[in-house]
């Protein structure tokens, strides 16, 4: 953005919305002026004008908290947000920095869909298209999703508790897919083996949403052959991607 055509105003205003948001208690006009460095008098009118628009509301013992508006606008940015929209923009600039092909699911009952895809710079093609479903227990993808069950859950969700293999690879039953899960939470991300295809491993991370939901998953694929050299740079970059996707939804650690 050109700085020639900045608002300082408008800098300020959204200085003030973020702290007021982030901090634990409502704040007095003092204690906005000493975290942000503007003075209490244009402090004040700032205050007074964002209190009239409905941006903060200015409770009873002087101390400022979100107005209706943000909440309003927040609701509608939610309503609007497109999340495949996000992905073909952010994944392209991660797919320039580690050249693997990254993917974006979500969830449907005890399938991963396939949403979007970024393809890297190479020979190889990954067979895998928008639209495509695979049994979330063979993916990296599908494992992040299922992170998000219970033991109990996940038992419903698969009651056989022996799982059909795709590859001789594939985890075989809920007790070690319950395993899976729990490095992840302990990780941050899931790494799989040949688990959906011989010859490809995967690197999985979530999507979190405002409500600290998983809402989709991105992975990156690489070749069994070059996972250890590339492992932890893909590992870096997809977690940094999962954080830019993750604030785009509304997301706040």
């Amino acid at each position: 953005m050109e700085q020639k055509y900045w608002v300082p105003a408008i800098e300020r205003a959204t200085a003030v919305l973020n702290l007021i948001a982030e901090s634990q208690a409502p704040l007095k006009l003092i204690d906005i002026s000493k975290s942000i460095g503007i003075n209490k008098s244009t402090l004040f009118s700032l205050l007074n004008t964002m209190c009239c628009l409905g941006w903060v509301y200015k409770n009873q013992d002087d101390t400022y908290s979100l107005g209706k508006f943000v909440g309003a606008l927040g609701a509608r940015y939610f309503n609007q947000f497109d999340i495949l929209k996000f992905f073909n923009l952010e994944a392209k600039l991660s797919v320039e920095r580690i050249n693997e092909t990254i993917q974006l699911s979500i969830l449907d009952g005890r399938d991963i869909i396939y949403l979007g895809k970024q393809d890297a710079d190479k020979h190889i093609v990954i067979a895998t298209f928008p639209g495509m479903r695979l049994p979330a227990y063979t993916t990296a993808m599908g494992k992040v999703h299922l992170a998000q069950f219970t033991y109990e859950q996940l038992v419903n969700i698969y009651p056989e508790m022996h799982l059909a293999a795709r590859t001789p690879f594939t985890v075989k039953d809920v007790e070690s897919l319950w395993d899976q899960i729990q490095a992840f939470r302990r990780d941050g991300y899931v790494f799989e083996s040949q688990e959906a295809g011989i010859g490809f491993s995967c690197v999985a991370v979530p999507i979190y949403n405002h409500e600290k939901k998983i809402i989709a998953a991105i992975s990156a694929t690489l070749l069994e052959t070059v996972r250890s050299a590339n492992h932890d740079a893909v590992c870096r970059e997809l977690l940094d991607l999962s954080h830019r996707l993750s604030m785009h939804a509304g997301y706040i650690r």
